[in-house]
């Protein structure tokens, strides 16, 4: 017999293959609806090529294992695991850029002070709320940088109301300096070690 054809391949490795397959497609596919709505148009068709690649293979193995019903659950279960792990790949890569809003009712000056001398770009006015007069103040954060921003706001003014959105399309404005490979969260490094990094680069 044909190691394809016995019980072994059959009820276990299949079912294996087919689940590592799905979540491989579904990942991709997740990450290909998060850089098409971010503009991406380019990387968007090349994740969607692999994408479909792998679903056609998988769908391959499942109509000539119709009998299977392993190999079904092994599907559903694919791509269960696929959407959560996309969804964690996208959060580590932090893809984009999003505008932060916030509107603080007492003095910003310091969270203002802040946010500029750590390099991100601020635009504040007066404005007038149901409550009185505030400050609005707006920034637009590379996504990387988001909970560094929002550490900030809690800091300074943790009573702040402020709303995030995702941006599509930035020309030129105010960034700190990109991280370096070996800086991103992706790798887990200290935060004491990328200070020094950027001390020493400043010297």
């Amino acid at each position: 017999m044909p190691f394809c054809d016995s019980p072994y391949f059959l009820y276990l490795i299949l079912p294996a293959l087919i689940i590592i397959a799905r979540v491989c497609d579904v990942t991709i596919g997740t990450m290909r609806i998060i850089v098409l709505s971010r503009g991406h148009r380019y990387l968007a068709p090349l994740l969607g090529f692999f994408e479909v690649l792998i679903w056609i293979t998988v769908m391959a193995k499942i109509m000539q294992n119709m009998h299977n019903p392993i190999c079904y659950v092994a599907y559903a279960g694919g791509f269960a695991i696929g959407n959560f792990v996309g969804i964690i790949v996208e959060e580590r890569i932090a893809i984009g850029k999003v505008v932060i809003r916030i509107i603080s009712t007492k003095d910003a000056t310091e969270l203002i002070k802040s946010l500029r001398e750590a390099g991100y770009g601020v635009t504040s006015i007066p404005a007038h709320g149901s409550t009185g007069t505030v400050h609005l103040i707006f920034t637009v954060v590379k996504r990387g940088h988001l909970e560094k921003v929002e550490e900030m706001i809690r800091e300074f003014n943790p009573k702040a109301f402020y709303s995030i959105e995702d941006v599509r399309y930035v020309s030129k404005g105010v960034f700190p300096r990109s991280m370096g490979l070996f800086e991103r969260k992706l790798f887990g490094l200290p935060e004491l070690f990328i200070k020094e990094r950027r001390r020493q680069d400043n010297l």
